[in-house]
Parts: structure tokens; C-alpha cells; sequence
């Protein structure tokens, strides 16, 4: 079991799911955030970003509608886009692993492995 490890689960997201049950198939219990519900604040989104060592447009989901409707392509302010993302967590590409001062992109899942 290990507390400190986080992820950043969107349960109707099956790469979601799929990291999720990587992570409990060896043996780790995540403690498991359904940003969605429970938006990280900016700075959490702007500490992640640093450990997964990305710009804050990496980490979005560009194809979503509100990306479009907020003109977030054109969009060059880094804080701006971390304030969507809050606004918006339907922005932020999941799943997220976070485990100390590293984190991971479970896209594929098996990626996150290597922050373990």
C-alpha cells in the first residue's frame, strides 16, 4: 500500500481505468481523485506540470468543445491556461500518476510505471 502515490482518475475514462488497474494489479492503492469532482487548485495543476516536466497546453484535452469555445489555441499565457484547466477539469488529460516529487501520464498506462 502506498499513501503517497495519487492519480488523477476520471472513472468513464477507460486509459483511466486501465492505469488504475495496473497500479492495483502490483499491489498499489492509490489514493484516487476524481479530478472532475474535485478539481485540483492551480497551484497543484502548475506542481504537476513541473514534475511531469510539460507546458500547460501537454497536459489539455484540445479536442474538447470548451477548448474551442474558449479560443484556448491562441492562448499563449501558461497561467491562463492553468486557470482553465481549473475552471474546466474536463481540460486536463488523464489519468495523472503522481507519486512524491515525480508524476506520469498513464497514456498508455504502462508509462506510469516508471515513477513507482
Amino acid at each position: 500500500m502506498e499513501n503517497d502515490l495519487i492519480i488523477w482518475h476520471n472513472p468513464a475514462c477507460s486509459k483511466s481505468r486501465q492505469t488504475l488497474r495496473l497500479l492495483r494489479d502490483r499491489g498499489f492503492e492509490p489514493n484516487e481523485i476524481n479530478y472532475q469532482k474535485t478539481p485540483p487548485s492551480t497551484q497543484e495543476i502548475a506542481q504537476v506540470l513541473q514534475k511531469l516536466n510539460l507546458k500547460a497546453r501537454d497536459l489539455m484535452r484540445k479536442g474538447q468543445d470548451i477548448y474551442k469555445e474558449l479560443n484556448l489555441s491562441d492562448e499563449t499565457d501558461e497561467l491562463k491556461l492553468i486557470d482553465a484547466m481549473f475552471h474546466y477539469p474536463i481540460l486536463i488529460e488523464r489519468p495523472v500518476v503522481i507519486k512524491g516529487d515525480k508524476a506520469a501520464l498513464g497514456r498508455p498506462p504502462e508509462a506510469v510505471l516508471g515513477i513507482l
